[in-house]
């Protein structure tokens, strides 16, 4: 067998893992999708997200309009789908010239030399990475100060609630708004989901008489445990909020801390939350589905989830607000944040005109298209305000999400090698903790296996 064989070979075991991974990832995703060809002409660009491609479209009109000779055929698939074709492009070197990215994939794309270096390219070279929102340029930055992807939108996690549960709950969206969290007894917050839970018969989870196996109203929906996406809209903002980091160092470490007691300690209350009735069970709602059903059905009073959801909330008929997470036991708030990027393929047709419409899907011009869809939070600091007043005029107030960023109360999604597999490892020990309530401290073992992959470098 040749060498170019043997790289073959090693390519497509390696994307097939990886597509196999990412089916577990949530964040950011959404339905939908059917494909097109591209020509020499033709810059094909994929994306996951249904909700954004009218906005994208428009971006690629006016691209077209002021760059004759080029075209965007934009081409969208449901999440699920979308890794196990962009894979198979990748394999047959016939995936799109330019794709939307996650940073829990892009790191074993560079390893495997999938992607194209964005200082490579005049068009991306020459933008200017001080525009956009801190730390969204570091996410997307590898080794040697390479850029693999141009930064497109951000995000960050905050509660969504409903005010009719709150009010006839006796509490104030001030309650909400002022509200802290400690491991040891769930401080204000638990008292609050505690108050919102009801049983078939009317008792709240705070009063005597309450039936725990009889839940009508979770206090906090939960439909997963998190642990394809670090905790990222289910526990992480607790675990964060007590000084505790999924690696020392956001982006590129060599070691993950699933060992840290602090994080244990924190996940042991959360999940606990499920023997006191005051959060489902594992398994009694639909994964797939996310937890935003929960609260229009009026299954749940509050859920935490992320900014991309904001206008899947609007939609609904009920009387929402949005919440911080609660102050931690130091005081201070704490949300994951993360961002999408486009990235350009190794086999674009032309990778300088890839290179002209990733840069201009940066531009105020295209940003601020976005923005005004109220859609997603673009990743140039001018957009944010477009973006905001957006979600405002839904009727959601999108300071929770926002002020995390403005006030540096954010902590990144992790960037490192072995992405696929350490997700791999994750997710079956945070769902033993959900399921099975085993104790948190099971993820010493987890963190043991995940450290043999960075010493061995296999995966």
């Amino acid at each position: 067998m040749n060498a170019s064989h043997r790289r073959s070979r090693r390519l497509r075991g390696a994307l097939a893992g990886l597509a196999a991974a990412a089916l577990g990832l949530t964040g950011c995703a959404s339905e939908g999708g059917e494909g097109v060809s591209s020509s020499s002409k033709t810059i094909d660009y994929w994306l996951w997200d249904t909700n954004q491609l009218p906005a994208y479209q428009r971006c690629a009109d006016l691209f077209e309009e002021s760059h004759p000779g080029l075209s965007v055929n934009i081409t969208q698939y449901g999440w699920d789908d979308y890794w196990q074709l962009l894979t198979a492009g990748f394999i047959a070197e016939r995936g799109p010239d330019v794709f939307t990215n996650h940073v829990s994939q892009y790191p074993q794309y560079v390893s495997l030399e999938t992607v194209q270096p964005l200082d490579e390219l005049e068009a991306t070279a020459a933008v200017d990475e001080g525009e956009f929102q801190e730390g969204l340029s570091e996410l997307w930055t590898g080794e040697g100060g390479r850029m693999y992807g141009m930064p497109k939108d951000w995000d960050t996690v905050a509660a969504f609630y409903n005010k009719d549960m709150v009010r006839e709950a006796g509490l104030t969206e001030e309650d909400l708004a002022t509200w802290d969290w400690n491991p040891r007894d769930g401080g204000g917050f638990e008292d609050v989901i505690a108050r919102l839970t009801v049983d078939e018969n009317g008792v709240r989870g705070d009063e005597p008489g309450f039936d725990k196996s009889k839940v009508e109203v979770y206090g906090l929906g939960l439909n997963e445990a998190g642990g394809s996406s670090f905790g990222q809209a289910q526990w992480s903002g607790f675990a964060a909020a007590t000084g505790w980091r999924a690696t020392d160092e956001p982006f590129w470490d060599t070691s993950y801390n699933f060992d840290d007691p602090r994080a244990q300690e924190a996940l042991d209350w959360y999940f606990g939350l499920v023997d006191k009735g005051y959060m489902p069970a594992y398994g009694q709602f639909n994964q797939a589905d996310g937890v935003a059903p929960q609260i229009a059905s009026g299954s749940a009073a509050i859920a935490f989830d992320g900014s991309w959801s904001l206008r899947s909330y609007a939609r609904s008929d009920l009387d929402l607000g949005t919440a911080r997470y609660p102050t931690g036991p130091d005081g201070q708030a704490a949300s994951m944040m993360n961002g999408l990027a486009d990235s350009i393929s190794r086999d674009a047709d032309d990778p300088e005109a890839a290179a002209q419409w990733v840069a201009f899907m940066a531009s105020p011009e295209c940003q601020q298209a976005v923005a005004r869809d109220g859609v997603v939070f673009p990743s140039r600091q001018d957009s944010t305000p477009l973006a905001a007043e957006a979600f405002a005029q839904m009727g959601l107030d999108p300071e929770p999400f926002t002020a995390p960023v403005e006030e540096d109360e954010v902590f990144y999604f992790p960037v490192t090698d072995h992405g696929a597999d350490v997700r791999a490892l994750a997710i079956p020990a945070l769902e033993d903790i959900y399921a099975n309530r085993a104790p948190a401290s099971t993820l010493d073992r987890t963190n043991r296996a995940i450290d043999v992959l960075f010493e061995t470098g296999e995966g």
